[in-house]
Parts: C-alpha cells; structure tokens; sequence
C-alpha cells in the first residue's frame, strides 16, 4: 500500500486543481488550447501585456498547475503549507511589458490525459513545452515576438529534454532565453527524498511498470549542452530535495552565457518556488537584459 502511495505522488495525474485566475490579479487574459505532436490538448491562459515579448511558463510536477500549487486536500503530507501562486510572478511580467503564457502540462490541471496516462517528470512533457513555443510562434499577434522560458522543476527538465530533441526548441530563433528554476533529474530526486533505499526500489518499479521504462534512466543531462539561448539557474541552497553539486553540475554543461543565482532560503524546496513570485528582481534583471 506505501509503496503505491509513494509511486503516486510521483507518476498519479490530476493532483492539482486550478484555485484561481487571472482576474484575482485583474489582469486581462483568454482561455487558450493547442495540441503537442501526439494529439493531447494542453489548455492554459495567455495573458496580455505587450505584445513584442512572451514569457511561457511551464510550472513544476505532480502537485502544481498552470496556476501553481495549493495545500488543500494535502493533509500530513503537504510539501508546503501556504498556496503559492503563479499569477504573482505573472503580474509583475505583465506589468514590465511581457505576455504571459501559462499552461497545464498533460495529465495536470485541465489539460487532457497524455498518450501515456501518467507524469514522467519530462520525458513526455518535453512535448508540451514544445507545443507551448509553437502556440505562440504561430498565434498571429505573437509570430513576431522575442520567447523567454520560465521553468520549474519539472518544467526545466521538460525544457532541457526538448533541447536535447532534434526536432526540438533549438530551431526556435524567436527564443531569447531561458530561466530554469531548481533543475533536478528522478534519479537525484528519488535518492534524496529520505525514504529508505528499499522502499524507493519497490517504488521505482512500480512507476516504472506504469510508465515502460525505468525513470530513473532517463536523464536530461546530455541536453543540458545542446541549450542554445542565455541561462540562468535559480536554486535554494537549503533545498532537501536535491544535491547542490548536482545542480552545480548542470551549470557547468551549459555552453551559452550563462548565470547562477543560489537563494538562501529555509530549508524547504518549495521556498525557492514561492520566492520567484514575491521576488522580482533576478528574474526580471534576467529577462530584460536579453528580450
């Protein structure tokens, strides 16, 4: 039964719910929807701001959203105990004269269940992101705008993992940068979740069946190298839930122009998610110096 409940935190769809709007945070959006290569429909808001510059914003994995993440329903077990809130982040982009795409990745929100019925943590997700870019890159207002990527978590692998395709972002000029908001790979992930080794074996296998390839296996790590835009990397410095020499080692395969930014916040990976949305200056100093 644990090791059930463990595999779905992980690999389970519609976790998370959609607990706000654009409108909270009066901003001026629609409801949008396009399909990844496969077929899946992705659904999201594009809120408007200028319409020169578009941020798209993939959110992290399994308990998050387009809108972001909500400790309703989590019980014990909550990651974190406050709501955090995309929408923040979005208002201060629209506000600096960007637009702002925010979307499901399948099997989250309310965007339709993959080919594959369950989250990957980026190997399959890589195809929304993808989708997202060409969305914006066809839409006949945006076709002429600069991109930038703000990922998170799972999002930035998704990110990385589309880079890495051949037929993948790194034929999109129209992408200026790109903002990778604590980058981990599963393997990295499951060993520090401090859950005995024996019970993350069984739990591996069983995302594993559910899935038909071990996750642990797949890596974005030679993407990371094929990243062709400037690239700043946000990580808390506390986070539990990886290995700073880990991202340190991530940073270092970027080929590009590239910076760090190491947060000392409490010791808690989903701190350094709700500080983007109350802090503004790295990511706006990032993305106005280069879109």
């Amino acid at each position: 039964m644990i090791f059930k409940m463990l595999a779905d935190a992980y690999t389970k769809p519609g976790q998370a719910k959609i607990f706000s709007n654009p409108q909270d945070f009066g901003l001026e959006y629609e409801d949008v929807q396009f399909k990844a290569e496969d077929g899946v429909t992705i659904r999201g808001w594009l809120i408007k701001g200028g319409k020169d510059k578009v941020i798209i914003h993939s959110h992290f994995g399994c308990v998050s959203c387009r809108v972001g993440y909500t400790p309703e329903g989590k019980g014990r077990l909550a990651p974190w105990n406050k709501e955090i809130n995309f929408l923040r982040q979005a208002k201060y982009l629209v506000e600096a004269g960007y637009s702002v795409l925010l979307y499901d990745f399948r099997n989250h929100g309310a965007s339709d269940k993959g080919s594959l019925p369950w989250i990957t943590i980026g190997p399959e997700e890589n195809k929304d992101v993808i989708a997202a870019v060409k969305y914006i890159t066809n839409n006949p207002e945006y076709n002429e705008a600069s991109i930038g990527l703000l990922s998170i978590c799972m999002g930035s692998g998704a990110t990385m993992f589309a880079y890495g395709r051949k037929d993948g972002l790194s034929k999109f000029k129209n992408i200026k940068c790109f903002i990778s908001v604590q980058p981990v790979n599963f393997d990295v992930s499951l060993r520090t979740n401090g859950i005995p080794k024996f019970v993350n074996r069984r739990v591996n296998r069983i995302m594993s069946e559910r899935v038909g390839y071990d996750l642990t296996s797949k890596s974005f790590l030679s993407s990371v190298g094929k990243i062709t835009v400037p690239t700043l990397v946000i990580q808390n410095e506390n986070d539990p839930w990886t290995e700073i020499n880990h991202v340190k080692h991530i940073y270092n395969r970027l080929k590009v122009e590239k910076e760090f930014v190491m947060l000392k916040l409490e010791k808690k990976r989903f701190a350094a998610y709700d500080y983007i949305g109350t802090h503004s200056k790295e990511v706006l100093g990032f993305l106005n110096k280069r879109m």
